[in-house]
């Protein structure tokens, strides 16, 4: 479901009308993602927009031909949906982004109401317990709502839409697998944006940045959109809106009355209906009406969006006046020889080890590696700063520009490559010396990733960056899956039980803070370091009576080791707190470090 106009040498996405099929390309000129692509072998340039839009006598002229077009339409042909451009009804000037915007889509179909309504009621049931695999189920029929609208509209299934598609889809099993809260929040947050994009498409800057949170701007049209449709269908159908009333309360009281006796002939089959039906009750009666609004609002956006998607990819972004080559490339080489000379001096880091560090700083491991992480994040930022803006300023007058971009940031990436390398080195020198914890193996992440998008920048110079967009949100939302399928609780509870079988050591105090999906590697430790490491989260598993639709994966798993082997009291947990090591920082640093 690609929001841009169909290619001359394929079939229209929209309608099968003629004059539906001949408009977008009548309107290429005045915003095609793909009327300036940087070509191959060079640097994405400064300009992001997707073509400045018409003007001057051709713009006007275009602009009234979509005009007698409109006005000229037959009465049951169906409306174009990338018609933009037009004077708003009443003679009012359009808003500013009123060229962003087709026409209103045709009124919502019944599948796209009832799926709509699926997901209110699915929302209100099933959202009030908490997060697991009750996502998917609400998910489910919000999808549905959105298909059936992009169906009815003409819009067909694009690579680019399926590829969004399946990563909303995979972000959204995280919170079914992990009960860390930190991981799940973020996958929630990338399958919404993945959702929007898939909605929205997008190929530039624009369309990807905006696209991921335009889903917003869909609500309350969304919603005027789903009432005038109810409106319709609802005026010369009251007879077969009384049928379906009828036989849904004739069904529910048989299932009530039947189900109530079955269930107090048999205590199984009164366990397994307890498990299976929602426990709703009146006190959570405002927020389950919450629930309600907020599912339906969501699955109406979406469909409408998926009918009649914002064109963010017009919005113009114009680049940079171009410098001259030695006033564009002389701070940049500046630049790349103090990256050089100071990646010299790491060298002896990464090759001779901390023998080496020792020998000329006489910093302590730690001291060594806390003491430049934070510093070699804030550079591998800055230099993307520094890429984006020199870009947007480059010259651009031929051949040997092009060539001296290439040469100049490229070196500039690669320098930065080795900084992050250097970063990372730093940092599990740290995480040797005192473990392993939530903040350092997000940074490490985070690090991590910005060396993804560097060889991203990379690839765009050689390849050319039509894809470079792209490629960057894939990679982002690749991050945050992997982050939530490894388990960063269970990593850090791994990597500190193994550091307690090595030294003998492990930090109590921090360990029984983290959550249900650290007890597989916690329940390694001998006693009495266990059953203290665990007795927190023993009591959190314990209290939760959360339903199977709200409870995770992990959350499970530790509730059944826990049964089988419960966490004992010990008078000694409060005396546990490693080899002087209070939350994973060195005893002798005279104050608190966050690090």
């Amino acid at each position: 479901m690609s929001d841009q106009p169909s290619e001359p040498s394929q079939p229209s996405e929209l309608s099968d009308s003629s004059e539906v099929s001949r408009q977008p390309q009548r309107l290429r000129n005045a915003g095609d993602p793909q009327s300036d692509v940087p070509e191959p072998g060079a640097f994405p340039s400064g300009a992001t927009s997707s073509g400045p839009p018409a003007s001057g006598p051709a713009g006007a002229g275009a602009a009234s031909a979509v005009g007698v077009a409109a006005a000229g339409r037959p009465a049951g042909q169906p409306a174009n949906p990338w018609q933009h451009g037009a004077a708003a009804p009443g003679g009012r000037s359009p808003g500013a982004t009123a060229r962003l915007r087709p026409a209103a889509p045709e009124p919502a179909t019944a599948p796209v109401l009832w799926s709509a309504l699926a997901t209110a009621v699915l929302s209100a049931i099933l959202l009030g317990d908490g997060l697991g695999p009750n996502l998917l189920i609400v998910a489910a029929p919000a999808a549905l709502a959105a298909f059936f609208a992009a169906r009815s509209a003409g819009r067909r299934l694009r690579p680019w839409t399926l590829t969004w598609a399946v990563g909303g889809v995979a972000l959204l099993a995280v919170p079914a697998l992990r009960d860390a809260g930190w991981p799940v929040f973020l996958a929630v947050a990338s399958a919404f944006a993945l959702g929007s994009l898939a909605l929205h498409g997008g190929r530039g800057w624009p369309g990807v940045l905006i696209g991921s949170v335009g889903l917003v701007d869909s609500v309350v049209p969304g919603a005027r959109w789903g009432w005038r449709g109810a409106r319709e269908r609802a005026g010369g159908s009251r007879v077969r809106w009384g049928v379906v009333l009828r036989t849904t309360a004739v069904a529910l009281v048989l299932l009530v009355v039947f189900g109530t006796l079955f269930a107090s002939a048999d205590a199984a089959f009164a366990d397994l209906l307890g498990g299976l039906v929602p426990d709703v009750s009146l006190g959570d009666g405002p927020w389950r009406v919450f629930l309600f609004a907020l599912g339906l609002a969501g699955a109406l956006a979406a469909a409408r969006t998926a009918a009649a998607p914002v064109r963010w990819d017009a919005i113009t972004v114009r680049p940079g006046k171009p410098r001259g080559r030695a006033e564009w490339a002389l701070p940049l080489i500046v630049l790349n020889l103090l990256f050089a000379t100071f990646i010299a001096l790491q060298l002896a880091v990464l090759l001779g080890g901390y023998g080496t560090v020792w020998e000329e700083t006489g910093l302590s491991r730690a001291a060594y590696a806390r003491q430049g992480f934070w510093q070699l994040l804030w550079a591998t930022l800055l230099t993307l700063l520094v890429i984006a803006l020199a870009l947007r300023w480059a010259p651009r007058g031929g051949p040997r520009d092009r060539t001296l971009v290439n040469t100049v940031l490229g070196a500039l990436c690669l320098l930065t490559l080795v900084v992050v390398a250097s970063a990372l080195r730093r940092m599990d020198l740290y995480v040797a010396e005192y473990g392993l914890t939530r903040l350092r193996i997000s940074v490490a992440v985070m690090e991590l990733w910005l060396g993804v998008v560097l060889l991203l920048i990379l690839a765009a110079g050689v390849f050319g960056a039509r894809f470079l967009p792209r490629g960057i949100a894939v990679s982002a939302a690749a991050g945050v899956l992997a982050f939530g399928l490894i388990s960063p609780d269970g990593l850090i509870a791994e990597q500190n039980v193994r550091r307690f079988e090595e030294r003998g050591t492990i930090d109590v105090d921090y360990v029984k803070g983290l959550s249900a999906d650290a007890v597989p590697a916690l329940d390694r430790l001998p006693e009495p370091q266990r059953s203290c490491a665990l007795r927190v989260i023993q009591g959190d598993v314990h209290s939760s009576d959360s339903p199977w639709y709200a409870t995770s994966w992990g959350e499970a798993r530790a509730e059944e080791i826990l049964r089988k082997r419960p966490a004992a009291e010990f008078r000694e947990c409060h005396a546990l707190g490693g080899d002087g090591v209070r939350g994973g920082y060195e005893p002798d640093d005279g104050g608190y470090d966050p690090y």
